[in-house]
Parts: structure tokens; C-alpha cells; sequence
């Protein structure tokens, strides 16, 4: 009896010391806390500006209902033309416009701010608009990109600047229209998509309900809460160690725990997230990096968003949770794991990366 008490003591103080181990990790790793500099603002603006008039390559991903809808990418979409498609072009925006209201010496000769007025109009953007008025493209990036295209909303809202309140106020009956397409659709929604890719609801749903709330849009925030709550409440036992799949840039697991911390209190969201995810409580937790084979193939380089999109939720989590704060530690690997390697050089990655590294960033 003796050494069984002395084998359970001797474990108890294992996993103690373990879980000291990890939270004197992470407060290691805290005093390394990522922050936004002016050199990786730079770093990060320099992507979209390569290629938000950048035409070709380009996946159109339309419906085709007629001749007439053969037509080139700016005649489509005369805004959001480059950055290979429609929502890269609408968060490579979203890049330009937080980092220039943080930033503005990133353009000290206005040539960015000239290329945004010649690019922002209202002739244009009710271009953009029209197509989705089109019956046979209702459905064009839902609901992913139609998140990328609030948060630019908010993001220019946000910013007291004559030219930004005035792109604003342009893109605004874009932003209304998918407000209402969203509110449409939510309720025809029986069940999540769980995918690690764009299609995913948690991860949209995440995004709307900040412009929701910052907005004071109080329909839609109820909407977005009450529908989450509907899809994910009694969820339980995600399993980690499906992922990732071989070209998620999202985590079906973390986003779905990162949109109920934002809905749920912190005496109801603990004990649903020792539920859903047990495994983050273990103190043998772990998630490895995800690792990417080729970044000129547009899939495989996905897994480098995963690291960063991963990084938000973990961050975003620990927040919430305070005995889980070395998830933070987890992230900040899985952010720098991945930073050093978006540039110029290779299209499939350039478009579209700085933008999730940057949201990386404002969450930390």
C-alpha cells in the first residue's frame, strides 16, 4: 500500500512539475512577445502592393450563365482584381489600410494613396456589386470572402482619415449587401462546414462578429452568437491528431474554439472547452509545426498559413484561459516558424500570406 501512495505521489509531482515547466516556457516566450514592428510592416505591405494590379494569374472561380460573362478579371471586378483572386485582392486591401493607419510613413510620397483612389471609386465598385446581384453567382465567396470584405469595411471605418472615410463610404453598399446575404443564409444553415480551408463557418463567423460588434450591427452580432451557439455548443472531443489535412491553412478544431471564446463568458466557456478539446489541458500537450514540401504549389503552401492561423487561436485562447497561457508558447512557434518565409519569390504564397501573418500580429 506504502509504494502505491508513493508511486501516485510520484506522479502527481511529475505532472506538477511538468505543468510548471510549461507555464515558466511560456512566460519565457511572452518576454518574446510578437509585436508589429515598421520592419515587418514593410515586409508585409510590399506582398499586396505587388499585386493588388496585378491582373494574371488569376482564378476567377464565377459561374458562367451566358456569352457575355467571359470577360477579363479588372472587367469583372475592376477593385479587387489581382492578388490571384477575389478575396486575396479584398485582405491584400485589408493589409494596405491597417498598415498605413499604423504606419504612415510606409508612404511618405502618397503613391500608395494615389493607387487606392484610382483603384477605390464608385464607378467601380458598383461594378463589384452588380456581380453579385447576378443570380447564378449569389453564393460567390461565401461566406470567406465576404468576411475579408467587412473587415476592410471596418478597417477604413476605423480610420480618421479623409481618404479612408471616403473609401469607406464607397465600398460601404458592398459591405450592407453582404451583411444581407449573410443574414439570409445563416438560418438555411443546418449543419458547420468543417473544413481547414475557405468554406469553413467557424473562421468566418469569427471575423463578421468583430465587425458586428465593432459596428454595433446588433442584429447580425445576435445572429452570429445564437447561430454558433446552435452549430458548436455541444461539440465535444475534436481530435487534434486528424490535423492538419494536406492543404488546410485553418484548423477546424482551434477556429471553432477560438469563435465560442469570443461568444461565451469565462465560467461557461472553460468547462465547454475541456469538452471539446481535453487535450490542451494534458500536460504532455504538444502541436507540432506544420510543415510545407513545396511553396511554388498554391495547396501545399497553405500549410504556412496554418501556422500563422493557429498562432492567432492559440493566442487567442490562452487569453481566455489563464492556466492555458502556454499555448502562447506553442504560437509563437508556429508564427516564426513560418515568417521568414513569405516574400516576393514565389506568386502562390506572396499573394496571400502577409495578410494571415499579419492578422497574427494585431491578436497577440
Amino acid at each position: 500500500m506504502n509504494k502505491v501512495l508513493v508511486l501516485v505521489a510520484m506522479a502527481v509531482l511529475t505532472i506538477s512539475c511538468t505543468t510548471k515547466q510549461k507555464q515558466e516556457t511560456a512566460k519565457t516566450e511572452d518576454n518574446k512577445a510578437l509585436v508589429l514592428t515598421i520592419k515587418e510592416a514593410q515586409k508585409i505591405i510590399d506582398l499586396p502592393l505587388h499585386c493588388i494590379e496585378q491582373e494574371y494569374p488569376n482564378k476567377l472561380g464565377q459561374v458562367l450563365g451566358k456569352d457575355e460573362d467571359l470577360k477579363t478579371p479588372k472587367q469583372l471586378r475592376p477593385i479587387f482584381y489581382g492578388c490571384f483572386d477575389w478575396h486575396s485582392s479584398v485582405h491584400g486591401f485589408w493589409s494596405i489600410v491597417t498598415l498605413l493607419k499604423q504606419f504612415p510613413e510606409l508612404d511618405k510620397d502618397n503613391q500608395i494613396r494615389t493607387r487606392l483612389n484610382q483603384l477605390i471609386t464608385e464607378e467601380n465598385c458598383k461594378v463589384e456589386q452588380a456581380f453579385f446581384e447576378d443570380p447564378d453567382n449569389r453564393t460567390f465567396e461565401r461566406t470567406y470572402g465576404w468576411a475579408w470584405l467587412f473587415q476592410l469595411h471596418g478597417a477604413l471605418l476605423q480610420w480618421e482619415d479623409p481618404d479612408a472615410q471616403r473609401w469607406a463610404k464607397i465600398i460601404e453598399p458592398l459591405a450592407n449587401k453582404l451583411v444581407n446575404r449573410y443574414q439570409e443564409y445563416l438560418p438555411k444553415l443546418v449543419y458547420p462546414i468543417r473544413t481547414g480551408t475557405h468554406d469553413n463557418t467557424a473562421f468566418g463567423l469569427s471575423l463578421s462578429l468583430e465587425y458586428a460588434r465593432q459596428q454595433n450591427l446588433k442584429e447580425f452580432e445576435h445572429l452570429i452568437v445564437s447561430t454558433s451557439k446552435r452549430l458548436y455548443e455541444k461539440d465535444t472531443n475534436c481530435n487534434l491528431a486528424f490535423e492538419p489535412s494536406g492543404h488546410d491553412f485553418l484548423s477546424p478544431c482551434l477556429e471553432e474554439a477560438r469563435l465560442m471564446s469570443k461568444i461565451m463568458d469565462d465560467t461557461t466557456y472553460t468547462p465547454w472547452l475541456k469538452q471539446f478539446l481535453p487535450a490542451l489541458f494534458q500536460p504532455s500537450f504538444s502541436l507540432e509545426v506544420a510543415k510545407v514540401s513545396d511553396r511554388t504549389d498554391g495547396h501545399l503552401v497553405h500549410l504556412d498559413g496554418l501556422n500563422f492561423s493557429r498562432a492567432t487561436c492559440l493566442s487567442d485562447i490562452a487569453k481566455k484561459v489563464p492556466e492555458l497561457t502556454y499555448l502562447s508558447a506553442i504560437g509563437h512557434k508556429h508564427f516564426t516558424a513560418s515568417f521568414g518565409n513569405i516574400t516576393n519569390d514565389d506568386y502562390m504564397g506572396s499573394h496571400w500570406l502577409g495578410t494571415f501573418a499579419l492578422y497574427t500580429l494585431l491578436h497577440q
